[in-house]
């Protein structure tokens, strides 16, 4: 979205991936853009390589057979977003960053379409984050500002079971080296994530979701 005024005040005008020789000529603007925010926005297309009928997506979603009866290909315009192959933003989750995915389940190993999906706010500045060996933050802890690809070797904790994330948004992977399911932890207290309905899933890596990704 651009504005002509400073501190994004003023008209706005939103504009997608493009170009635009003569912007003010082309969107009726009457002054130069003197400020701009970032819109997340994501395509999903009901068929592979973009193709069949399509639904753009700026805002959580927590059913897409709302808009389309399946979904087997997407492009991430602008932004990070969260997809789940269940509705309300359950089951398996997975990160996309811009790009195009013309068949994500081969490419990221899904083996249900999408069902959901949040986007992900951008975050500029320090991460922290504590995790615990135990849930209700017992146990070993350890605070974290950076990524870790291996708690056991880095902190020699065998689990992870619960945490609290200060600042930033984090993505928790059950092996080690950034590999395996995922859960993405924006700031708040997950005193268990068993009762987040990740009984029999350890973490054991964990990566910053850094403003460049955007």
């Amino acid at each position: 979205m651009v504005y002509d005024r400073n501190n994004y005040m003023g008209n706005q005008c939103f504009m997608k991936r493009g170009e635009y020789s003569d912007y003010m000529s082309m969107m009726g603007m009457r002054d130069c853009i003197k400020s701009c925010r970032m819109i997340p926005m994501i395509i999903f297309y009901e068929e592979k390589n973009f193709q069949g009928r399509s639904y753009e997506c700026m805002n959580d979603c927590s059913d897409m057979t709302s808009y389309l009866s399946r979904c087997q290909s997407c492009r991430v315009e602008s932004g990070c977003f969260m997809v789940y192959d269940r509705n309300n933003y359950m089951g398996n989750q997975f990160f996309m960053k811009r790009g195009e995915y013309s068949d994500y389940m081969s490419m990221m190993g899904m083996r249900d379409c999408i069902k959901s999906c949040r986007t992900i706010p951008m975050h500029r500045g320090q991460h922290r984050m504590k995790i615990y060996e135990k849930e209700n933050f017992g146990g070993q802890s350890h605070e974290m500002m950076d990524d870790c690809d291996n708690i056991m070797d880095r902190f020699r904790m065998n689990d992870c079971m619960s945490c609290n994330v200060m600042d930033g948004h984090w993505l928790m992977y059950e092996q080690p080296q950034f590999r395996g399911k995922m859960m993405y932890m924006r700031p708040g207290e997950y005193r268990s994530f068993r009762d987040m309905g990740m009984s029999n899933q350890k973490f054991m890596s964990m990566r910053r979701i850094m403003d460049s990704y955007y």
